[in-house]
C-alpha cells in the first residue's frame, strides 16, 4: 500500500538521506537515483520537493546553518554565563559535535564540495557578528571593553577566523599558527580596547599556547 507522509516529514527525510549521501559520497559523487533509492520514493516525489541536486544541498545547507546559529544565539544571551566565556561557547558553538555535523565539515573541506563550504561560510560571516556584537556590547556596558564599532570589530574578527584560520585557505605550520594566533589576540585586544594581555584565553579555541602563557 502506497504510504503518504506528511510534507515536512518527507522533505527531512530527503534530507537526511542527502546529508549522509554526500557526506559518504560527495555533493557530485552522489546522484539523484541514490537519494531516491534510500528515501524509498519514487523521483515525482523528489521534485515535488526540491526542483533539482542543488536544491537539496541548499536546503541542507540551511539547515546546517540554522542548526549552529540557534546554538550560538542561546549562548550568546544567556547572561548567568561570564561575557568572556559566551565569547567562548559562541566560537565553539560553530563546531557542530554530532548529527553529522563532522562529518558535513569534513566533506564540506574537499574539493567536490567547494560550494557547500562557501555558502556555510557566508552563513557565519553574515550571522556571527551581530551575534558576537551583542556580547561585546554588555562587555561596555560593564567596563571590559571600550570601542565604538562593537559590530565593524566582530565583522572583522569573524572574516580573519574563516579564512585564515580555515585550513583550505592558508597553508601554515604549527609555529606559523601560533604565531598568526598570538597576533590575532593581540590585534582583537586593542580593537576592543581591553587590557593588553586580558584576551589570551582565546589562544585556546584555536590550539595555540597556553592561555596562561603571555609575552
Amino acid at each position: 500500500m502506497r504510504v503518504v507522509k506528511d510534507a515536512e516529514i518527507r522533505r527531512n527525510e530527503i534530507l537526511d538521506a542527502a546529508e549522509e549521501l554526500f557526506g559518504q559520497k560527495g555533493f557530485d559523487g552522489t546522484s539523484t537515483k541514490d537519494i531516491l533509492e534510500k528515501v524509498g520514493i519514487a523521483r515525482g516525489t523528489l521534485y515535488y520537493h526540491f526542483q533539482s541536486k542543488e536544491a537539496i544541498m541548499d536546503a541542507l545547507i540551511d539547515r546546517y546553518g540554522d542548526r549552529i546559529l540557534h546554538a550560538a544565539r542561546e549562548i550568546a544571551v544567556d547572561k548567568s554565563i561570564p561575557v568572556n566565556e559566551r565569547i567562548i561557547g559562541v566560537v565553539m558553538a560553530l563546531n557542530v559535535k554530532g548529527d553529522s555535523g563532522e562529518e558535513i565539515k569534513e566533506h564540506m573541506h574537499k574539493p567536490q564540495n567547494a560550494l557547500m563550504h562557501q555558502k556555510i561560510q557566508k552563513v557565519i560571516i553574515n550571522n556571527v557578528p551581530g551575534i558576537l556584537a551583542g556580547i561585546i556590547r554588555e562587555g561596555i556596558e560593564q567596563g571590559l571593553f571600550d570601542t565604538p564599532f562593537p559590530y565593524e570589530c566582530m565583522e572583522m574578527v569573524v572574516a580573519y577566523m574563516n579564512t585564515v584560520f580555515d585550513d583550505d585557505m592558508v597553508e601554515m605550520t604549527n609555529e606559523e599558527r601560533v604565531s598568526r594566533i598570538r597576533a590575532f589576540v593581540f590585534n582583537l585586544e586593542r580593537l576592543l580596547g581591553t587590557e593588553s594581555g586580558s584576551l589570551m584565553y582565546i589562544m585556546q579555541l584555536f590550539g595555540g599556547e597556553d592561555s596562561n602563557d603571555n609575552e
